[in-house]
């Protein structure tokens, strides 16, 4: 699995992984759950500045997880422009944005060994019922770190649709992001199985 832990020595990444991925999960309701209002972009920016600052990773990373999920912002607005009002569609890109910024967060502060491991120790009673806590757990930090990468593939295609001096279009876009991002579920998926994971 791909790995996009970033060694460091702030708040985040001391905190043992269960407590914080509980305190992530609460931050990023708490970002969802805020009105369609003007100060919602305001609060949801601030929390995610604070966020970042706290976990060490400071404003530079943040700014490079935004930049990253530039085309999810660019898609959400004009979809909200065009259904809502102005005040709705910026609150509600906010609240998206600063939601995948802080999930985002988890993954780049916690090794995912300690991920799975603090997911699967959450999950332990369900197996009561039947439900086995290590393959949740398993699709649980998949899941977490799929936006990430996804996001990090569609940099890598911008780049080089740059570099052979391609102009910016959606459209173009769009088929060569498709191609690697299913290559990389492929290659997931061969990984998964090769690991006895069905």
């Amino acid at each position: 699995m791909v790995t996009l832990y970033r060694p460091g020595d702030g708040l985040l990444h001391r905190m043992a992984a269960g407590p914080k991925t509980l305190l992530l999960l609460a931050l990023v309701l708490t970002v969802s759950l805020l009105p369609s209002l003007w100060w919602t972009a305001a609060a949801a920016a601030g929390v995610c500045v604070l966020a970042y600052l706290v976990s060490g990773l400071g404003i530079a990373e943040l700014g490079r997880q935004v930049v990253a999920v530039r085309w999810v912002v660019v898609v959400t607005l004009a979809g909200q422009l065009i259904f809502l009002g102005t005040e709705a569609a910026v609150a509600n890109t906010a609240r998206v944005t600063g939601a995948i910024v802080l999930a985002a967060l988890l993954v780049l502060t916690t090794r995912v060994t300690a991920l799975l491991d603090a997911i699967e120790r959450g999950m332990g009673p369900l197996a009561r019922i039947r439900i086995d806590p290590q393959r949740v757990a398993l699709l649980l930090t998949v899941t977490l770190s799929t936006l990430p990468v996804l996001a990090r593939l569609a940099h890598d295609v911008r780049e080089a649709q740059r570099a052979r001096g391609g102009r910016a279009s959606l459209r173009l876009f769009a088929v060569p992001f498709l191609v690697v991002a299913l290559k990389h579920a492929d290659q997931l998926g061969d990984a998964l199985t090769a690991r006895g994971v069905r």
